[in-house]
């Protein structure tokens, strides 16, 4: 650490918090759900009754939702709306978190990801599809990262045609331009029209992206997530207690401190801001940019899962307590404590999520 930091030595640790993505993408920007909604209905080119015949009826075929309720959500949203788009988007296989984004994104998303042809037929069989691009985007991707491993190629390289990709893995070369449209939109390769096709800068998408187009395309896997994670946790919080980087031990306690102060002020709001922060930087002192990527990502997951992402003082003060230990045993460089202290603060937050999605 940094010699002028010594007269600010005490540290406060962040509150741990899983933010609730679909609450908090309500907030962002709620006019986005509404009217991707309705665009997407309209690219599937069914009335709403057509609507909620395919995609909002139980298994006997009775809808779920009336017409009336479906047009009041699609002018003006409501407390259904995060249930429709759940139901939708385990149908077609899509990302629930596309329905956040500006129109415009939302638009070129459904294009790339939707068939052609969406007649109810062709819906239909749209899973089996899906299947079979997931496994071809796997197929793809440890491709490149094999050849990553060995040297034989890096980031902003550029790659094979799709004709030398169809032929090397035994597929058709529309099904191959079809996964490298995904890719590039997933971040993990870069298509410029002219020049081709190149890897991403990033080359920890490799190891990231995967997990997150597998468990986009496979439906809700929450405790599956929250395993993966755990174990990230606590192994980032054992690797930064050995932490010898001062910029991230810096921000380590900036954000600590951000945590003290919303934490004196009750203000909740900064507090769980904060708290997401600290987390980033305890992965970050780890060292490991495989394991900050992916804790980044699965982050991001978890906003769909939690239904309030919010909680009350009582759990506030637990919270602050519980970071206030890991924290404190990190800059005592004590790794093996700092995990034991992780492990057990995930194991509550593991089971207040998974009870906000009971609730």
């Amino acid at each position: 650490m940094n010699g002028d930091s010594k007269g600010r030595r005490k540290r406060y640790p962040a509150a741990f918090r899983e933010r609730n993505g679909e609450k908090d993408m309500g907030e962002l920007n709620p006019m986005y759900k509404r009217e991707n909604l309705r665009l997407l209905r309209r690219a599937l080119r069914l009335t709403q009754k057509e609507f909620i015949d395919r995609f909002l009826s139980d298994e006997e075929g009775r809808p779920t939702m009336s017409i009336a309720t479906l047009s009041n959500l699609e002018a003006k949203d409501g407390p259904r709306m995060n249930d429709v788009i759940i139901s939708v988007s385990e149908q077609l296989g899509i990302d629930s978190m596309h329905f956040s984004m500006p129109s415009e994104e939302f638009a070129e998303k459904i294009h790339i990801l939707l068939p052609d042809d969406v007649s109810p037929e062709a819906l239909g069989k749209l899973q089996s599809k899906k299947g079979s691009i997931n496994q071809l985007l796997n197929r793809l991707t440890m491709y490149f990262a094999e050849q990553m491993f060995d040297k034989s190629l890096k980031k902003g390289d550029k790659i094979e045609s799709d004709r030398v990709l169809a032929t090397k893995l035994g597929v058709g070369r529309s099904a191959v331009r079809e996964a490298l449209k995904v890719l590039d939109v997933l971040g993990m390769i870069d298509i410029r029209p002219g020049q081709g096709t190149y890897i991403s800068g990033n080359e920890a998408n490799f190891f990231v992206i995967p997990l997150s187009w597998s468990l986009f395309m496979n439906g809700n896997q929450t405790e599956s997530i929250l395993e993966v994670r755990d174990l990230l946790e606590v192994k980032a919080a054992y690797l930064a207690a050995d932490c010898v980087d001062d910029r991230a031990l810096n921000r380590l306690y900036d954000v600590s401190h951000k945590i003290h102060q919303a934490y004196v002020e009750q203000n909740y709001k900064k507090f769980l801001d904060a708290d997401l922060e600290f987390h980033s930087s305890i992965a970050e002192c780890s060292g490991n940019t495989v394991i900050y990527s992916m804790l980044q990502t699965i982050s991001n997951l978890m906003r769909h899962v939690s239904e309030t992402g919010m909680i009350d003082g009582r759990q506030l003060q637990e919270i602050y307590e519980e970071h206030q230990k890991i924290y404190g045993l990190i800059l005592a460089k004590d790794g093996e404590g700092a995990a034991e202290a992780m492990e057990e603060h995930m194991k509550r937050s593991k089971a207040v999520i998974i009870t906000d999605k009971i609730t």
